[in-house]
């Protein structure tokens, strides 16, 4: 790890494994076919690998990297993906290796100006960089919904590390010094039960910050207000999160 890396995760790796929802396989597909060639995907700051075992189905090797190892060690095995405990500004790459550069829910943490140059060291020419997060999501039913966005914003709202507001706006505020392209919209969706809510909750950062500060976990009074209006503990909901995603190639 750099000094300077902010570490939010290694307390909540376990959660953020087994809790986040998966990416659509179409976002993959479409960034693969813009790509010249499939050799090698740079998967930077990529936690337990949700993107990374993605990219190996349309790259022949993934390199992923995160400043976390305890991260990494969550990290699901794929013959095709290495996985590297390095900060996303020193990859180790080598220069003019990669076809594409992704960064999934993980650019708001970096030094941008030692990253940026990084992408550009380690892209081959016309290779892609493509960067995306997801926001507060919406839960199937107005009274469950209302409970969730509340809780969001007001119960681990004051918790929220400050760059999440670059997740807000879906990167639109951060610099991307790259020729853009448009791409097409996405949408994470999964069928999850209360149970499955309750553990995604317990992976955000803003979570595990409160409870270190209060000593009190806020989500075992959230699950007693949402089993009141979920409708039984099996009944499955739709969640869905929009991504915001910008892609591009160095000038």
């Amino acid at each position: 790890m750099t000094p300077d890396f902010k570490d939010h995760f290694s307390v909540v790796a376990g959660h953020y494994r087994d809790c986040r929802p998966g990416y659509p396989p179409a976002l993959f597909q479409w960034l693969s076919s813009q790509c010249f060639a499939r050799d090698l995907a740079w998967d930077c700051g990529a936690g337990n690998g949700q993107a990374s075992t993605e990219l190996a189905r349309h790259f022949n090797r993934v390199i992923a990297t995160d400043a976390s190892a305890a991260q990494i060690a969550q990290a699901e095995a794929h013959p095709a993906v290495e996985y590297r405990v390095m900060p996303a500004e020193a990859s180790g790459l080598e220069s003019q290796s990669a076809d594409l550069v992704v960064v999934a829910q993980a650019l708001h943490w970096f030094d941008l100006d030692l990253f940026y140059a990084e992408v550009a060291r380690v892209l081959k020419p016309g290779g892609l960089v493509a960067v995306w997060c997801y926001g507060i999501m919406t839960v199937e039913g107005a009274a469950v919904d209302a409970i969730v966005q509340e809780f969001y914003s007001d119960t681990v709202g004051p918790y929220w590390p400050p760059e999440r507001r670059h997740v807000e706006t879906g990167y639109r505020d951060l610099p991307f010094p790259f020729v853009e392209i448009a791409s097409p919209p996405f949408v994470l969706d999964a069928k999850w039960d209360l149970a499955q809510l309750l553990g995604y909750f317990r992976s955000w950062s803003a979570t595990a910050a409160c409870i270190k500060a209060t000593g009190t976990d806020p989500v075992t009074a959230l699950a007693a207000r949402l089993a009141a209006v979920w409708g039984g503990p099996g009944l499955q909901r739709t969640v869905e999160w929009s991504l915001a995603q910008r892609v591009g190639s160095p000038a």
